[in-house]
């Protein structure tokens, strides 16, 4: 497991770059997914402007303007946080020790935050003074639904991570107190387990939401957005998934009992004789997460077709949550891993969610009534996510005696509005649509 690129350079290439250790594995690809997305989405959005489904609107700007005070303060601001932190990272000693305390504490160089904050603002004023005229002048531009997919993609990223952090908190509310609890506690790594449980569907269901109004305030047809949003939005989760992969952030499957992990952190092969014995032996740390031995859930699968065995048994050795047990000879931090290896489900998801991709990409010209290829990714979204559930571990709910997770749940009800809309597109969209 690679927690931050610190980890990924030194395996891989021998190197030790402590500025590294700044720059988180999950938030990595998270960053590549939206620029993934964002690539994507401008490309569907410049087709559907050609066809006539997208318009512009104009919007009034003033040219050859004096810098404005917020635009100076904007910029020193910046400045200040890149100066205090990521600079001061350097500056203070052991700050690098646990980069994602320091990021959230608040340490820093005050003197680099100030200089760099001031820096920044001077750039800005000389930037707005070398065009700036004897008569400030107002011009009408055209924008069009593409020229906003940086603000679209800002608003999805922040609205999401809210609403992903409040629908983990829904759904596992003690995981967020005892965060709370180690970080009062002074503990390790305690500020990176605060914001390693994020839920994918309270994500999405926020971020449309904001994107919805933003739409709705800049007259882009929501529903042509959608359309052209929906393989972005499957490539972008499959992306996001390989972050949970390599920095094991828990969003692991249920155990896998032909595989358990020897005391220095290897996967070997197991019995069920050797599965009960490393149940027994780690008994603790299964009960805190289960409750009780007798409720762990597990599945006997073997390798097959000639995989290797971690694509079946995964233990997340230096995973980034310090989940499982210690690690004999390590010291310092994420030095835990499963004893018990469990089913890699983020690898899987990633593996069917570039499938889908594949599919709503090259299908995507196919459908001519608007709303249908949303529909059709809501459906495979829900399907995908909902089959994936059987060998995930998540809270559940005792719903009319069954006991769905609320992934399983949101899921389902994706599943079946993507079939409403499928069969409702025509009368819904009918003049949206290509003719």
């Amino acid at each position: 497991m690679y927690p931050n690129l610190y980890y990924f350079f030194k395996d891989l290439f021998g190197v030790e770059w402590n500025a590294l250790k700044l720059i988180n594995s999950f938030g990595f690809f998270v960053a590549i997914s939206f620029i993934a997305a964002a690539y994507f989405l401008t490309v569907e959005l410049k087709r559907k402007q050609k066809e006539g489904l997208l318009s512009y609107t104009e919007q009034t700007i003033t040219v050859g303007a004096a810098a404005s005070n917020s635009e100076l303060i904007i910029n020193f601001l910046l400045g200040f946080v890149l100066g205090f932190k990521i600079i001061g990272a350097f500056l203070m000693p052991d700050a690098l020790s646990n980069p994602q305390t320091f990021l959230l504490s608040m340490q820093g160089n005050w003197l680099m935050g100030i200089i760099l904050g001031v820096f920044f603002c001077f750039l800005k004023w000389k930037e707005k003074n070398k065009h700036k005229l004897a008569k400030p002048e107002k011009r009408v531009l055209r924008i069009w639904p593409h020229d906003r997919v940086g603000d679209l993609v800002i608003k999805a990223a922040i609205y999401g991570f809210l609403g992903a952090k409040v629908f983990d908190v829904l759904e596992s509310p003690s995981s967020f107190f005892n965060a709370i609890a180690a970080i009062k506690e002074g503990k390790q790594n305690a500020a990176a387990l605060l914001f390693s449980g994020l839920t994918f569907y309270g994500g999405l269901i926020c971020a449309a939401l904001a994107i919805f109004f933003y739409a709705k305030k800049h007259n882009i047809t929501f529903v042509h957005l959608c359309d052209a949003a929906a393989p972005a939005l499957m490539l972008a989760y499959a992306i996001g998934r390989i972050g949970c992969q390599v920095a094991g952030d828990g969003d692991w499957g249920i155990l896998n009992s032909a595989f358990v992990s020897d005391a220095n952190g290897n996967i070997i092969s197991a019995t069920n004789a050797q599965f009960q014995t490393a149940l027994q032996t780690n008994a603790s740390y299964y009960i805190a997460q289960f409750g009780d031995l007798n409720k762990v859930q597990h599945l006997f699968v073997q390798p097959f077709w000639g995989l290797p065995n971690w694509m079946f048994g995964y233990n997340y050795l230096h995973n980034v949550n310090d989940a499982g047990v210690a690690l004999a000879g390590c010291t310092g931090n994420y030095c835990t891993y499963l004893p018990v290896s469990v089913f890699p489900t983020p690898f899987y998801e990633t593996l069917m969610s570039l499938v889908l991709f594949a599919g709503l990409w090259f299908f995507r010209k196919k459908f001519v009534t608007a709303g249908r290829l949303f529909a059709i990714y809501l459906f495979v979204n829900g399907l995908e996510r909902f089959l994936i559930e059987k060998i995930r571990v998540n809270a559940t709910y005792n719903l009319l005696g069954f006991h769905p997770t609320q992934a399983e749940i949101i899921s389902f009800l994706l599943m079946v509005s993507g079939i409403i809309l499928y069969f409702k597109a025509p009368n819904f969209f009918k003049k949206r649509s290509v003719v």
